[in-house]
């Protein structure tokens, strides 16, 4: 009886409603980090790239979550030690346990904080974020641990439910994992051609999966100053010399094909968000009119190739459009600032999608710097264009 009373004056009817909002969000966010660790775990075993869309989600989820428990996780803590420190003397170990367990939780919560990246707070220094990376990992399993400590030291309580519940979040963060590592790394169904270009997609790419150079602007100013004003950016219908010709090719091609398709030859180089997204097989097509008629080559159109088939030129290489991470096309500006801090806070997979070896190897410059004319644009035989790059190899 007097272990029932003393528990009701340490915890009062509005202190268990904010315990129990601290367990939901604890188990929450408990499911949420295991299948991460999941994936990570199986990525570090395997060598293979299994970030997704649905890693992502489930990252920023904990980033939610993981803000909503600190006010909770702050109050009960204060509140609950300005009642039980009255009891230190009857039972110091649970209250030296408990304190424990408070400081080992605002440490965890602290380098949550220190690894998100806000606009208005960001540690860079890799040696504190990789410190605040391992204390964040260690944490849980210390609190976990006291919390057993500081419940074993109070009135008796029944574990069956909690054990239940562990189990269940076990069970559900393990179906989640493997749930995705069934559909984690498949490779696009389908290849699409776009002779005589000899580019290869996976299937029609929207123009806006391949455009919008603003977006990288915020990280990479000074690449895109760079770019805006390169030949790369004016390769399309901006640049009256390729306009005229390209027009003059399409008019000819639809009075001796009846189809303008032949055209793709020059756009697999030049207008690959045009080409990708079907808009340069329209007879009708209109520079004048069409938003994209000036993109050019932009920052995706490179860093979206996987591969080159060869050196041949002629735009033969395997493009498809990297990962999005959630809410990066979303027409509310909260909701992009959050596809950002998502990409600042967990770049890798950002990284490995724009950035792969290909891009770094003369060979990559070939699929576009060497060009021949085929039979189908000139009914007449093969012919050899401009090769810039068998001249840099025997330079």
């Amino acid at each position: 009886m007097g272990n029932t009373a003393r528990r009701h004056r340490v915890l009062t009817r509005g202190l268990d409603r904010l315990l129990g909002a601290v367990f939901l969000l604890t188990g929450l966010i408990t499911i949420d980090t295991l299948y991460l660790s999941g994936v990570d775990l199986t990525e570090w075993l395997t060598g293979r790239s299994l970030e997704n869309r649905p890693y992502l989600v489930a990252f920023l989820l904990h980033l939610v979550l993981g803000l909503l428990l600190v006010v909770p996780v702050l109050l009960f803590g204060a509140l609950h030690l300005r009642r039980a420190w009255g009891w230190r003397r009857v039972n110091r170990y649970a209250v030296g346990a408990g304190l424990a367990l408070y400081a080992t939780a605002l440490l965890l919560l602290v380098s949550g904080l220190l690894l998100t990246r806000f606009g208005f707070f960001e540690i860079d220094d890799p040696a504190v974020r990789t410190a605040a990376w391992w204390v964040h990992v260690l944490t849980p399993l210390a609190v976990a641990w006291l919390f057993v400590l500081h419940r074993l030291a109070g009135p008796p309580l029944d574990w069956r439910p909690g054990l239940a519940w562990g189990a269940a979040a076990v069970a559900v963060a393990a179906v989640g994992l493997v749930l995705h590592l069934q559909g984690a790394g498949a490779a696009p169904a389908g290849a699409r051609h776009f002779l005589p270009a000899l580019a290869i997609s996976p299937g029609p790419i929207p123009a806006e999966r391949l455009s919008g150079d603003a977006a990288c602007r915020r990280c990479h100013a000074d690449i895109y100053a760079q770019h805006v004003h390169s030949a790369h950016h004016f390769s399309s219908f901006t640049n009256p010399v390729y306009r005229f010709s390209v027009e003059e090719t399409r008019r000819f091609l639809k009075a001796r094909d009846g189809h303008v398709r032949v055209s793709r030859l020059c756009a697999g180089c030049h207008d690959p968000v045009l080409l990708f997204s079907g808009r340069f097989d329209d007879p009708a097509f209109d520079p004048d009119r069409d938003p994209h008629a000036g993109d050019g080559i932009t920052c995706l159109a490179c860093h979206a190739i996987t591969a080159v088939n060869s050196p041949r030129g002629n735009g033969d290489y395997r493009i498809a459009p990297p990962p999005e991470y959630p809410f990066a096309h979303s027409r509310s500006a909260f909701l992009r600032a959050v596809s950002r801090q998502l990409i600042k806070a967990r770049p890798s997979l950002h990284k490995r999608s724009l950035m792969h070896p290909v891009l770094r190897s003369a060979e990559f410059c070939s699929v576009c710097h060497k060009v021949h004319l085929p039979q189908a644009l000139n009914g007449y035989r093969w012919l050899r264009g401009q090769d810039h790059y068998d001249s840099f190899l025997l330079s």
